[in-house]
């Protein structure tokens, strides 16, 4: 598959200022890091004659050019740029207000991602981001300035100006051909946007472009540092999962599989799983190694349907971790499905209605691999949403895997892209409360933890800490119901561990898979203090109010009363 390949060049001159306080970098990675982060270029101007510029905007530049690149694949690219933007902010100001010298020390930055078939832009100041397509210029950035009478446009927002950044992100699709022009205000002030046009019309190659953008600048009179970046797009890749879902789309579904029928190469030995809108196979390779083959049931041949599960493979082959199934690359695949390891064993549901008893022991060290497999995957950003034994399996081995990500919610579809559901969004019993609300806000890390706390109270007592909830039902939540209270052999610090697990409200539940998992860890050694029951107002508000309301009536019939034998 061609990659997506650009020519890239830049300028950058001091001018009449007795050092230049710009500064500016790209990267340009192959192979996987280019198709997951792109390429990344930034052009940043020190705040105009201050002692401590340069090192404002090549700290930042540098900061996001390295950084960037650390942020989990599974981020959104506005989300990876927002995040370190902020941490590079905090850092300036915190520096700048360490002694006089460095005081207001901050710079403007306009940086672009390149990334499979779309750009994003992140800019604050008055640096500029220009694009040259079909011949027009382009203005893509907006300048942050305050009108002064007396001196040059006053920057209003910069990167160290203010504790708190408000950063401008823009995106698009990208076309061979494009030309992306960042430049300081020391290039586009003197310039003007005709002799910018002009300059990248006539120079095809970016490095000329670049070179003569900062040279006009200067022998135009600029009276700033004069830095420009130009950057070219040659080719484009493809369209990938998340560009293109139609074209997905266009691979037909397969038939309804069975034993012993062949597709792409693979052999069906069994049906694994049927749900309502998909299918799993277990199916043999070539070499005759064991896989699961997961696709749609043949009456969701739609493209929400084909969206939903392209994400999922999307976001499965990101988790390269041990706790989860593997994607196994098929070069051979002509139909919409993807392949996954095949592990033996049984899941945490199979065994209960198998008769298993789980100990005490056994279950809080379950409760450990559950919460480390989900804490690598919150470090990813990816929200499970379901939670249970049946997603819960044991290899033969007992290693713990946690299966189906088909409703697994992620803000990095990667590029603005959002994705359905291929199944309901979670199983009622193991759905915290405030999931039921009108106003919820929907499925976060701690309603992760919410279920994995209800699975683990399940393993120990066969039952809900609420009841078990039917689809559609609107239950109403009070106390959970104590686990001692059908195992008494549960000790006191693993029940308080549960209850504080699948507390009705979000504030009294853990907040990280961490904190969950060194509660368990550290057990009777340093036991949760936990309370057993809510007060009673906490748990009917209404009953204040009805109180207020029956004392009122009482006093009002007392007083009438005196009136009357008066």
């Amino acid at each position: 598959m061609r990659p997506l390949r650009i020519t890239l060049g830049y300028a950058s001159l001091t001018g009449p200022r007795p050092r230049n306080e710009d500064f500016c970098g790209a990267v340009t990675p192959e192979g996987a890091e280019l198709e997951s982060k792109g390429i990344l270029a930034a052009v940043a101007d020190g705040v105009g004659g201050h002692a401590n510029g340069r090192e404002a905007a090549e700290y930042t530049v540098r900061g996001l050019l390295s950084d960037y690149y650390a942020t989990p694949d599974t981020w959104a690219v506005n989300k990876s740029l927002d995040t370190v933007l902020d941490a590079l902010n905090r850092w300036l100001v915190s520096h700048a207000a360490r002694n006089r010298e460095t005081a207001g020390m901050a710079t403007t930055l306009s940086a672009i991602v390149l990334r499979g078939r779309r750009f994003y832009l992140a800019h604050v100041g008055d640096s500029r981001i220009y694009r040259l397509r079909g011949g027009r210029l382009e203005q893509l950035s907006t300048d942050h300035v305050w009108e002064h009478p007396e001196l040059d446009n006053v920057l209003s927002r910069a990167v160290g100006l203010d504790a708190h950044l408000s950063v401008d992100y823009a995106d698009g699709e990208l076309e061979a051909g494009d030309v992306f022009a960042l430049m300081s205000d020391g290039v586009w002030s003197p310039l003007g946007e005709k002799r910018i046009a002009a300059i990248l019309r006539a120079e095809a190659d970016p490095q000329e472009a670049a070179s003569r953008l900062a040279m006009g600048a200067e022998d135009g009179g600029s009276q700033d540092n004069c830095t420009a970046l130009v950057l070219r797009i040659d080719d484009l890749p493809p369209d990938r999962l998340r560009d293109n879902i139609d074209r997905l789309h266009r691979l037909p579904l397969p038939p309804r599989l069975k034993p012993g029928h062949q597709i792409d190469g693979l052999t069906v030995d069994t049906v694994l799983h049927e749900s309502i809108a998909t299918l799993l196979y277990r199916v043999r390779d070539a070499q005759g190694h064991a896989r699961v083959l997961k696709t749609l049931r043949p009456e969701h041949d739609d493209t929400a349907s084909a969206a939903a599960l392209a994400h999922e493979e999307w976001l499965a082959r990101r988790v390269n971790d041990a706790w989860f199934p593997q994607v196994i690359p098929h070069a051979e695949r002509s139909h919409l499905y993807y392949l996954m390891s095949w592990h033996e064993g049984a899941t945490l549901r199979a065994r209960l209605d198998n008769g298993h008893r789980f100990g005490c022991g056994e279950t809080a060290e379950l409760g450990s691999r559950i919460l480390k497999g989900l804490a690598g995957l919150h470090r990813l950003s990816i929200v499970h949403r379901d939670i249970k034994p049946d997603n819960l399996h044991l290899d033969t081995e007992g290693r713990l895997r946690i299966l189906d990500l088909g409703v697994a919610a992620s803000d990095a579809s990667g590029d603005g892209q959002k994705f359905g559901e291929i199944n309901n969004p979670g199983t009622p019993s193991y759905m915290a409360p405030e999931l039921f609300g009108q106003s919820s806000e929907g499925a976060n890390e701690q309603t992760d933890l919410y279920a994995v706390g209800v699975t683990l109270y399940q393993l120990l007592t066969r039952k809900f800490p609420y009841g078990e909830i039917e689809p559609f039902q609107t239950p109403r939540f009070g106390d959970p119901a104590p686990p001692t209270r059908y195992r008494p052999d549960i000790p006191d610090w693993l029940e308080a561990v549960l209850l504080k697990a699948v507390a009705r409200e979000p504030k009294a539940r853990f907040e990280t898979a961490e904190e969950f998992l060194l509660a368990i860890e550290r057990g009777a050694h340093r036991p949760l203090v936990v309370a057993r029951k809510s007060p009673l107002l906490s748990r009917d508000p209404q009953l204040g109010l009805r109180l207020i309301v029956a004392a009122s009536v009482t006093l009002n019939i007392f007083l009438i009363y005196l009136l009357l034998v008066r």
